[in-house]
């Protein structure tokens, strides 16, 4: 049985809730490091960059728990009007009322325009949170990372074929328009790429079992997660998507940028996992 994973976005409060989960599900006897491909989009490029370069998933979350990791957190750029801006442009380029790439195009401008924290400064952080990993290359197992070209609005998957190096790959993936500047690559621009999907999950068509980790609360509607896993299913895949429990949902609140929370969210992804190893082990093996 031919396993995938993928990682969704959802800030740095995203990367503490999966690397808890997925911390949970190991010390529950689920290793989802083990998948055979491993997708991430915006946050969970970062956390899946770090689990397909062979971190241990029953420690993956030992550094968010400490309450040193909230001093991480990304570089000051934007403003709420250019959030607010940014959703608007990206729910829009997920509804299908226009062709998704032409707003993806005006996202683009969009970033290009803003005054955003810059390159080299999230960068530094994007470094900061994977560590030594950058140095060591691409990951030896199948791990790709989702961005957005700037100018064209076309979709790109980083893979360890594309040419371009570790670390700008992820944080292109992480690079929230209007936020951040658009990162540098082979003479193109890129941004975030959850401005395509925030899972990217149709990508994983072609495997037997796609595990989905999606940071939705409970109740909120997920119609893009919900194509995607027809999608697969419709490919001949049994999908399992995990969204945030109660506990979750309540200690990650509603700003996903409050890196001082990242401690506490990454307890509640941890007690999530744990909890729900036991039914994800029936699928998983």
């Amino acid at each position: 049985m031919r396993r995938a994973l993928v990682l969704g976005g959802g800030g740095p409060l995203g990367v503490a809730w999966e690397s808890g989960l997925i911390a949970g599900f190991a010390q529950g006897e689920v290793d989802l490091g083990q998948a055979d491909f491993i997708l991430g989009t915006s946050a969970g490029a970062i956390v899946g960059a770090r689990l397909a370069s062979g971190g241990d998933s029953a420690r993956l979350a030992d550094a968010l728990l400490d309450p040193a990791s909230a001093e991480i957190r990304p570089p000051p750029g934007g403003s709420p009007e250019g959030f607010m801006t940014m959703v608007g442009l990206m729910r829009e380029a997920q509804a299908g009322t226009r062709h998704p790439a032409e707003v993806r195009r005006e996202l683009g401008a969009f970033a290009l325009a803003a005054e955003a924290a810059s390159e080299a400064s999230f960068l530094d952080v994007i470094g900061r949170e994977l560590g030594a990993i950058p140095h060591l290359g691409w990951p030896a197992g199948n791990f790709a990372c989702a961005a957005v070209d700037v100018e064209d609005g076309g979709f790109q998957l980083w893979q360890a074929d594309s040419g371009v190096d570790l670390l700008p790959a992820v944080t292109s993936s992480a690079c929230v328009p209007g936020m951040i500047t658009p990162i540098t690559m082979k003479g193109r621009r890129y941004m975030d790429g959850g401005m395509r999907s925030p899972t990217n999950a149709d990508l994983a068509a072609g495997y037997d079992l796609v595990v989905v980790i999606a940071v939705a609360p409970p109740g909120t509607p997920t119609v893009r997660l919900d194509e995607e896993v027809e999608t697969l299913k419709a490919a001949g895949a049994t999908v399992v998507a995990i969204t945030l429990d109660e506990g979750s949902s309540l200690a990650i609140g509603a700003n996903l940028m409050d890196s001082s929370r990242k401690p506490e969210v990454a307890r509640a992804g941890l007690a999530q996992g744990l909890s729900q190893a036991e039914i994800l082990k029936q699928v998983w093996g």
